[in-house]
């Protein structure tokens, strides 16, 4: 039986996390690394691992193989952790793609049906906006109704600019048509922003603009079995801070998400509310450890990115 930590969540980084050579040190050490993304690579027709380890980097980054490879890599932590301890934390939360890696790990949904989705999900969103129509970018330095009062100055009946991602106190990510990001970029300045920089991102996520794609993958995900998280386990989801027992539900928070804001300085707070002390980002990269610095600096972050910090956050949570 798993030992459930009421003081314990893990947390699933999504895009902008990937790197070529992630997973690397784990893989040479835990075989479930390479059967994990064997299993995607099955589902996809393609090699992921290969792609991953040797890109091309161009590759990786497109929405459409970004989307599985960290899915698959955020997965393939999570069984390394289960292999080698019952420890299980009692809460779970993942960024945008992340939710995925979140809602497997917690087997409210198949791991190959999860790789089917997000695939589908980047072929989806990438297909929203032509090239060049939409862009995303980065506010630093502003508090969260600055960055909405920008958004809106910016913004004609024609030309929207939205917050697509609250990532923590003084960094939230903006997302829409690119005339009206580059007009919220010179408000934002204005109003006093450290930095205002356009993201080197092929698809505006998290806004308006993702409506179509959102409604096309509401039917896809009505296709796909969902159960309720087990365990007690509660995964907090993006678009409304909450948890879902409901398969239903949970198929509607995703076809949202996909163009509503990401609100991860609440989420991280909601959790921060319940007692949990210890998060652990689970996947490549530390975006997540950094954000979490931010929000609740009091709460202790680990990341497990290698073996060395795999035995560190192993040591600490038991």
């Amino acid at each position: 039986m798993p030992n459930i930590d009421n003081s314990l969540a893990f947390l699933f980084p999504g895009q902008g996390s990937q790197s070529i050579g992630m997973l690397a040190d784990l893989a040479a050490v835990h075989p479930v690394v390479g059967e994990t993304f064997a299993e995607a690579s099955e589902v996809l027709g393609f090699d992921l691992w290969c792609l991953v380890q040797e890109g091309p980097e161009e590759e990786l980054n497109q929405t459409v193989n970004t989307q599985p490879a960290m899915l698959a890599a955020g997965v393939a932590t999570w069984r390394i952790w289960c292999s080698l301890t019952d420890r299980r934390p009692a809460w779970m939360a993942g960024h945008s793609l992340g939710e995925y890696s979140a809602l497997v790990a917690a087997g409210a949904l198949g791991f190959a049906d999860a790789v089917k989705l997000v695939a589908q999900r980047g072929r989806l969103m990438q297909e929203a906006v032509p090239p060049g129509a939409g862009s995303m970018a980065a506010i630093l330095g502003l508090e969260d109704p600055q960055v909405v009062a920008a958004c809106k100055e910016a913004s004609t009946r024609d030309s929207v600019v939205t917050p697509a991602n609250f990532n923590a106190p003084g960094q939230v990510v903006i997302a829409g048509a690119s005339q009206a990001v580059e007009r919220a970029i010179v408000a934002a300045k204005a109003l006093g922003a450290k930095r205002a920089v356009l993201l080197p991102v092929s698809v505006p996520s998290h806004c308006a603009l993702m409506a179509p794609a959102s409604e096309k993958f509401a039917a896809l995900l009505s296709e796909t079995s969902f159960e309720s998280p087990r365990d007690r386990i509660g995964v907090i989801h993006n678009v409304d801070v909450a948890m879902h027992p409901s398969p239903e539900v949970i198929r509607a928070v995703l076809a949202q998400q996909i163009s509503q804001p990401v609100r991860w300085s609440e989420t991280i707070r909601f959790l921060s509310d319940q007692g949990v002390r210890r998060f652990v980002e689970c996947g490549p990269g530390k975006v997540l450890a950094g954000l979490n610095k931010r929000i609740v600096s009091s709460e202790a972050t680990l990341a497990i990115v290698d073996q060395d910090s795999l035995n560190t956050a192993l040591e600490s949570i038991q």
